[in-house]
């Protein structure tokens, strides 16, 4: 039994090696269109997850090196643009279907938007209850999720469906049954995988779409860091292009 340092490097880079041979080969393909032909309809690519899987969204969503026109969806966003009190914001809060008609009216939708939504067990109520929202309505799905653990846990919304079962397209993140890669003690895990994968898979995307765009002979638009001179401008610039579309807050 180890636990190291090394032994979380290995377990992360052999991972991130067979998603990155995976997209050479074009596995990330389908995904990449869906965004791009998205993104040149004039759409936004709305971003969700809930509990460590926000991290998903962050890294889609108002970043530097990462596109303009998306625009990130949370559970606080029932308290900062609804009429909900913060106490609601627990950590069960994920696991309630009963909520997407309330987020999803305060979301700003357009017609050619698309949906990244990131869900490790694939499973609670209100990430299965926003994918189905948006298909409901139109909108293409992509799913970023672990097929392994997935597959081994109930569903928790009232269709009895994954997000995996919802979704025009899934890319597994690799993360193993219960996140942790590695034993420190008897049935005790440490060493959780998800969030590393899922970030190189936003990153991934975000490149695909990207370059698409430029291979088209027109220029992305992506976010500068703000914090370089001329950030500020060039980003707000852009932004005003989506005015009302994309949220961007603290």
């Amino acid at each position: 039994m180890t636990a190291t340092p090394s032994d979380l490097l290995r377990e992360a880079t052999t991972r991130l090696e067979r998603i990155a041979g995976d997209a050479e080969a074009g596995a990330l393909d389908g995904a990449i269109a869906l965004l791009t032909d998205a993104l040149r309809g004039g759409g936004v690519i709305h971003a969700f997850g809930t509990g460590h899987s926000e991290a998903f969204a962050m890294e889609i969503a108002g970043r530097a090196g990462g596109l303009i026109p998306t625009n990130k969806i949370a559970l606080r966003d029932l308290v900062l643009h609804g009429d909900r009190e913060a106490e609601i914001l627990t950590g069960s809060l994920e696991r309630e279907p009963w909520l997407v008609d309330e987020l999803m009216a305060l979301t700003p939708v357009g017609e050619n938007d698309v949906f990244v939504i990131a869900s490790n067990s694939g499973v609670n109520g209100s990430i299965v209850g926003v994918a189905l929202w948006a298909k409901e309505h139109g909108h293409p799905v992509i799913a970023v999720t672990s097929l392994q653990h997935t597959a081994r846990v109930e569903p928790k919304h009232p269709s009895g469906k994954r997000l995996s079962e919802v979704a025009d397209v899934v890319i597994d993140n690799l993360a193993p049954y219960g996140d942790s890669t590695l034993e420190v003690a008897d049935g005790i895990g440490a060493g959780a995988i998800s969030s590393i994968t899922a970030a190189f898979i936003a990153q991934l995307l975000t490149l695909g779409v990207a370059r698409s765009i430029a291979e088209s002979g027109e220029k992305p638009p992506m976010y500068i860091s703000a914090n370089i001179p001329g950030g500020d401008e060039h980003n707000h610039a852009l932004e005003e292009l989506y005015s009302g579309r994309i949220r961007r807050g603290a």
